[in-house]
């Protein structure tokens, strides 16, 4: 089988379904496993792609997520006979339906069994870990200038909330909101996480936040977005890692 790759996790999934060898194509934003994936040519970017180039490697399947890529991209494959998979997770279960559906396609259906009840059973673990205690309200950005975060209706933000997080900005009605220094002070959230991806948050930035928002720089933390946000194999991590973030400020 020939498999292209426009997502960086599903890309990841691929290899650790046990069918990197089968992978002739991926975006340039496609870094793991760091050891196998430079192997595997580059097709562009995950919203500008090269089309062209993508139906003359002749995939048996192109792997795309509803959010990293375009619906033109995907219309276009269809359109030239390409076969299209499409996800979009919005939970860890979701991530677990999906496994599975992208390994039957792929013919791997028994490591993608293993990696989903993986994600399954780490799953109830957190939410049964967490039940009855007192949430940590938590903020989480994704990109400075302007200061952007996640509502409820995101992988991020229900992977923290699994794990005993009530996050402050889940009703704003779009997925990502731009918000002002003075909410971020006003949400009084117990945590403000800054995410490494795709805003690459250090250390000074959450001296800049802690500085105009007026929320105590102690709150501030900085976390790796590959585990929070990549949904795929790195799930199962992913879930455990997030309530390391929460458990840690309990």
């Amino acid at each position: 089988m020939r498999i292209v790759s426009l997502c960086p996790s599903l890309t990841e999934l691929v290899f650790d379904l046990g069918r990197g060898d089968e992978l002739v194509g991926r975006t340039k934003f496609c870094i793991h496993p760091a050891d196998r994936v430079g192997a595997v040519e580059k097709v562009g970017g995950t919203k500008n792609p090269k089309i062209d180039r993508i139906i003359d490697l002749a995939p048996d399947i192109v792997l795309l997520n509803e959010e990293e890529n375009r619906r033109e991209d995907a219309e276009a494959l269809e359109t030239a006979g390409v076969r299209c998979h499409v996800s979009f997770p919005h939970t860890a279960l979701e991530t677990a339906e999906m496994v599975r559906s992208i390994a039957t396609a792929i013919d791997a259906r028994n490591e993608g069994e293993r990696i989903a009840r993986d994600i399954e059973s780490r799953h109830e673990r957190v939410k049964l870990a967490a039940a009855g205690r007192t949430p940590v309200r938590f903020a989480y950005f994704i990109w400075r200038d302007p200061w952007m975060t996640v509502n409820a209706d995101t992988f991020v933000s229900a992977l923290l909330a699994d794990a005993g997080g009530r996050n402050v900005f889940a009703a704003r009605a779009e997925r990502y909101p731009a918000v002002t220094p003075e909410e971020i002070g006003a949400a009084e959230a117990d945590v403000v996480l800054l995410s490494t991806e795709p805003f690459p948050f250090k250390p000074s930035h959450a001296d800049e936040l802690a500085r105009l928002s007026g929320v105590a720089r102690e709150r501030m933390q900085i976390v790796d977005g590959e585990m929070l946000s990549w949904h795929g194999s790195r799930t199962p991590a992913g879930i455990d890692y997030a309530e390391r973030v929460i458990s840690g400020r309990r």
